[in-house]
C-alpha cells in the first residue's frame, strides 16, 4: 500500500500548520526529513530542524509526532509534521514528502477512508467527521460530535443485530422444521421482533427531515407587497447590506439570499419580489420565484405596513399559517396593537429604527429551534440513510406478509443488508456465531 501525505489544516497563511503522513512508509518519512536514525517517542512531540533528503537544504524548524499502528487515526504508522504556516514553507515540506519512495499526495477523504477501512470507525462516523469540518453554526457541530460518537452507527448497528438474531432463528426452522416444536417457537419469536423493529424504524423516520434540514439549514421567504420594508429586514438579520433598498416598487426583481446563525442553528433567509400584478415580463419572473420560495419554505416571513393595519393584502393573508411570522413594520410611522391574524406569531417592528427587531429575532430563534432541536434520540442526517431505512422497512413488511419462512429469512436478509449499508457493515457472515450460540445443532 501507499504511504500517503497531506495538509491536514486549512490551506493558506497560518501560525502552524499541519502535514500528516499515513501508511508503511510514514516512519521513514520522519527518519528521511530529520536526518535521525533514532525515531522520535510514540505520541510526544519532538523539536526536529527539517530539511530536504534530496539535496539537504533547510526546511523548517518545527515539531514531529508519531503514531505507530493499530493506535493511530487511520489505523496505520501515521506521522504528523507541525511546521510555521507559511505558504512556502507548507509547500516545500509537502514537495520534499512527493520526492520520497512509494509516497503520494493522498485523495480527498482518503485519510478517513483508510480508518474505516481499517476499522476505526464506522461510515456515520466517517460522515460525521465531514460534518465536524463544515459546521457553521453549535447545533450543527453538536449533531456532529453525537454523531461521531456513535450514537447514530449505535442504534442501526443495534437494530442490525436484532436483525441478525432473527435470521438465525428462521434459518434454524428452515433448517430444523420437521422437529415441531423446534420450528413453532422459532417463528414465535421472529415475527414479534420483527414487528416491533419495524415500528422503531417507521418512528426513527418520521422526524421530519430534522438531522437533514439541520446540516442544511432551514429556508425562511420574507414574502409581502412591494414597499413594506422585506429588503431593509433582510439586510437588518444579515447586519450587511445584501439588498438594495429604494422606494420604487417593484426594484428587487430576483431573490437575494443570506445565510445565518439563529440561535445556533442554521438558516437561509430570502428576500423575494413584491406580491402584486406585475407590470412587465421581468417582474412577472421575479414574482414567480417569489411564490416558490414562498411554497417551499420552512418559515415564512410575512410583511405587511403599519399605515394599512389590520388589513392584510389578500396575497399574504393566503399564506398565513402556523409556519408563518407576520411582522408589521413601519410603526415608527404609525403605532399599532398587534392582534392575531393567523395561527403564526404576528410581530409590529420598525426596521428603520430597531424597534421590536429583538422580539421578530426570538420569535425566529424559536421558530428554528423547534424544527431542528436535537431531543429525543439520534437524528438521520442523509439522503442516502433515509432510502436504506426505507427500503429496509419495504422488507421487513414483505417478510412479516410471507406466508412461507424461506420467504420470510430471504426479506430479512434484505433488511439487515440496507441497514448494514448505512454503518458500511454488511459481511452476514456472523449469522453463523449466532446460530451456534442459540442453537444446540449438534445435540
Amino acid at each position: 500500500m501507499d504511504t500517503i501525505y497531506a495538509l491536514a489544516s486549512a490551506r493558506g497563511r497560518a501560525g502552524v500548520a499541519v502535514i500528516r503522513v499515513s501508511g508503511p512508509g510514514a516512519d521513514a518519512a520522519v527518519a528521511e526529513l530529520t536526518g535521525r536514525a533514532d525515531l522520535p517517542q510514540p505520541r510526544r512531540a519532538t523539536r526536529a530542524a527539517l530539511r530536504d533528503p534530496r539535496d539537504g537544504a533547510p526546511l523548517d524548524d518545527g515539531l514531529v509526532l508519531r503514531f505507530p499502528a493499530p493506535n493511530s487515526y487511520t489505523g496505520e504508522d501515521v506521522a504528523e509534521f507541525h511546521v510555521h504556516g507559511g505558504i512556502s514553507v507548507v509547500a516545500a515540506v509537502l514537495d520534499a514528502l512527493g520526492g520520497l519512495k512509494d509516497t503520494r499526495i493522498a485523495e480527498p477523504g482518503e485519510f478517513t477512508r483508510r480508518a474505516f477501512e481499517n476499522g476505526k470507525m464506522d461510515l456515520t462516523a466517517a460522515e460525521a467527521i465531514a460534518d465536524l469540518v463544515d459546521a457553521e453554526t453549535d447545533a450543527q457541530r453538536r449533531q456532529a460530535l453525537r454523531q461521531l460518537g456513535g450514537s447514530l452507527g449505535d442504534l442501526y448497528e443495534g437494530w442490525r443485530g436484532r436483525l441478525a438474531r432473527a435470521l438465525a432463528h428462521a434459518e434454524a426452522d428452515i433448517d430444523f422444521g420437521e422437529e415441531e416444536a423446534l420450528s413453532e417457537t422459532a417463528m414465535a419469536a421472529v415475527r414479534p421482533e420483527l414487528q416491533a423493529l419495524l415500528v422503531e424504524l417507521d418512528r426513527h423516520l418520521a422526524d421530519g427531515r430534522r438531522g437533514e434540514r439541520l446540516r442544511d439549514g432551514l429556508y425562511i421567504a420574507i414574502i409581502g407587497a412591494p414597499n413594506v420594508g422585506k429588503s431593509s429586514l433582510l439586510n437588518a438579520l444579515a447586519r450587511r447590506d445584501a439588498a438594495i433598498v429604494s422606494e420604487t416598487a417593484g426594484t428587487t426583481r430576483d431573490v437575494i439570499e443570506v445565510h445565518l446563525d439563529l440561535g445556533g442553528y442554521p438558516a437561509t433567509v430570502a428576500d423575494t419580489a413584491g406580491l402584486r400584478r406585475a407590470e412587465d415580463d421581468i417582474e412577472g419572473e421575479g414574482i414567480r420565484r417569489a411564490e416558490a420560495r414562498a411554497a417551499i419554505a420552512d418559515i415564512k416571513i410575512a410583511m405587511t405596513d403599519a399605515a394599512a393595519w389590520p388589513d392584510i393584502p389578500g396575497d399574504v393573508s393566503a399564506r398565513l399559517d402556523e409556519d408563518s411570522v407576520l411582522v408589521i413594520n413601519k410603526t415608527d410611522l404609525r403605532a399599532v396593537e398587534p392582534e392575531s391574524k393567523s395561527t403564526g406569531d404576528v410581530c409590529a417592528v420598525s426596521v428603520k429604527t430597531g424597534q421590536g427587531m429583538d422580539g421578530l429575532e426570538e420569535i425566529l430563534r424559536r421558530k428554528v429551534a423547534s424544527k431542528l432541536d436535537g431531543a429525543g434520540g439520534p437524528a438521520l442526517t442523509r439522503r442516502r440513510h433515509r432510502e436504506a431505512l426505507e427500503q429496509c422497512g419495504e422488507a421487513l413488511r414483505r417478510a412479516l406478509a410471507a406466508g412461507e419462512a424461506e420467504l420470510l429469512a430471504e426479506d430479512t436478509r434484505l433488511a439487515m443488508r440496507h441497514i448494514g449499508r448505512i454503518t458500511g457493515k454488511v459481511d452476514v457472515e456472523d449469522l453463523l456465531d449466532i446460530v451456534f450460540r442459540d442453537f444446540c445443532i449438534g445435540k
